[in-house]
C-alpha cells in the first residue's frame, strides 16, 4: 500500500499548494513507514504474533502517528485532507484527537459509525451490480468476450507473469476499477487482444496481473474489512466472501448457465486473493484477524456530535466503494459539518476533477459559498 508519490503538481495538489504547505504521510505499514510484506512480517514471529502486530495498523494507530508527527513540527493544530480511507482516518481523528485539528476536509470517505462488515457488503454488492449494468450498457459488445474468457478460466486457469493463477474469481476482481471515473473504459481496453489461438494471450495476462497483483498493496486485503471491526460488531470472518453467497448473480457459473452477463466484483477481499505469491504467507495471520472479536472503537459518536472543528465533506452519491447512505447519516452526526452531496463525480473526484472538488470544499470550509 505504497502511497503514490507526486510527480509534478497534480490537480488537487496544485490547488492545495495555493494556500497550504502540504505534508504527505506514509501511513504505518506502507511506503517508508515499516512496510508490511511477506518478506518483513515473518520477522514478528509465528502467525499468531504476526496477527497481534497487525492489530496496530488501523485508523486509531495512524491518528496517533499523525499527532506525534504534528507535535514534532508545530505546537499549532493543522489542517487535514482525507480521501477514501483517509477520510475514515479523519473521522477517527475528530473522535479521539480533535485538539490537533485546525480544520478537516473529507472526500469520498465518510464511514458508517456503527455498521458491521456484513452490513457494509450487503449494501456494496447492489452498488457493484449497478456499475456492471452501466458498464455493459456502455460497452454491450464486451458481454460475449467476457463470457468466453470466464468459461475458459473455469476449465483452464491461466498462469500470470507474477506466478498467480488467473481463475474466474480473480478475473471477476477486475471490476474493482469500475468505481473510478475512467474505470469502464480501462476495463474495456484491457479486454482487447485477449486470445492467442485457443490460449489467453501473454499480453492480456500481463495486463491483468498488473491490475490484480497485491505486491505493492499487501496490507490492503488484510486490513480492508477490519476497517469495519469495532467493539460489539463481532468477528468479520471473511465478510465479503460470505455475503457474496447471498447474491447469486455474482456467481460466474450461474451466469454462464443462463444468458446473463458475467458480473465483475468490486472492492472486496476473497480467499482467492491469498493464492498470490505475495499474499500466501500472510493467510494465517489474516485468518486469525478475521476471527478476532475484541476490537476497540474507531469512532466516538458523542464526541462527533459535540465537534467544534470546521469540517467540509464531499459525498459521491454514486460511489461504488463507500456507501452514500451511511455517509449521509454520519454527516448528520458530525456537528457543524458542511456537506456537498453530488453525483457529478465518482469516488476519484478529488483526482479527476482538475482541482474543482478541493476548491469547492475549501470555499465551503471558509464560508465563501
Amino acid at each position: 500500500m505504497r502511497p503514490p508519490r507526486p510527480v509534478g503538481r497534480d490537480s488537487w495538489l496544485d490547488r492545495a499548494l495555493d494556500d497550504y504547505r502540504v505534508l504527505l504521510l506514509d501511513q504505518r505499514g506502507t511506503g517508508r513507514s515499516s512496510p508490511i510484506t511477506r518478506q518483513t512480517l515473518p520477522a514478528r514471529g509465528e502467525p499468531a504474533a504476526q496477527a497481534d502486530y497487525l492489530t496496530h495498523f488501523r485508523a486509531d494507530a495512524i491518528v496517533r502517528d499523525a499527532e506525534l508527527i504534528r507535535r514534532e513540527l508545530t505546537d499549532e493544530p493543522w489542517s487535514v485532507l482525507g480521501q477514501s480511507f483517509g477520510g475514515m482516518c479523519t473521522v477517527t481523528y475528530l473522535s479521539f484527537a480533535p485538539e490537533g485539528l485546525r480544520e478537516a476536509i473529507i472526500t469520498g470517505g465518510l464511514p458508517g459509525l456503527r455498521v458491521t462488515a456484513d452490513e457494509v457488503y450487503r449494501a456494496a454488492y447492489p452498488r457493484v451490480h449497478r456499475k456492471n449494468t452501466a458498464y455493459y450498457r456502455r460497452y454491450p459488445q464486451d458481454a460475449a468476450p467476457v463470457r468466453r474468457i470466464a468459461a475458459h478460466l473455469i476449465e483452464h486457469p491461466a498462469l500470470m507473469p507474477d506466478g498467480s493463477l488467473l481463475t474466474v474469481e480473480a478475473f471477476q476482481s477486475l471490476g474493482m476499477m469500475l468505481g473510478t471515473s475512467d474505470g469502464a473504459d480501462v476495463l474495456h481496453y484491457l479486454l482487447e487482444d485477449t486470445w492467442a489461438g485457443a490460449e489467453l494471450s501473454d499480453s492480456f495476462l500481463a495486463r491483468a496481473a498488473a491490475f490484480l497483483s497485491y505486491a505493492q498493496l499487501p496490507l490492503n486485503p488484510i486490513m480492508h474489512e477490519l476497517t469495519y471491526a469495532q467493539r460489539g460488531t463481532g468477528a468479520t470472518n471473511w465478510a465479503a466472501q460470505r455475503v457474496r453467497g447471498e447474491y447469486p448473480p455474482f456467481d460466474a457459473r450461474t451466469a454462464l448457465a443462463g444468458e446473463d452477463p458475467m458480473l465483475f466484483t468490486g472492492e472486496m477481499t476473497y480467499r482467492c486473493h491469498f493464492d498470490q505469491p505475495c499474499l500466501a504467507p500472510l493467510l494465517e495471520p489474516a485468518e486469525a484477524l478475521f476471527a478476532r472479536e475484541d476490537w476497540p472503537d474507531l469512532y466516538d459518536p458523542q464526541r462527533l456530535a459535540a465537534n467544534d472543528v470546521p469540517v467540509a465533506a464531499a459525498v459521491y452519491l454514486d460511489d461504488m466503494y463507500v456507501d452514500a447512505t451511511y455517509s449521509l447519516q454520519t454527516a448528520e452526526t458530525v456537528k457543524g459539518l458542511r456537506l456537498w452531496a453530488t453525483n457529478e463525480f465518482e469516488h476519484d473526484g478529488l483526482r479527476a476533477s482538475g482541482g474543482r472538488v478541493l476548491d469547492r470544499l475549501l470555499r465551503m470550509l471558509h464560508s465563501q459559498i
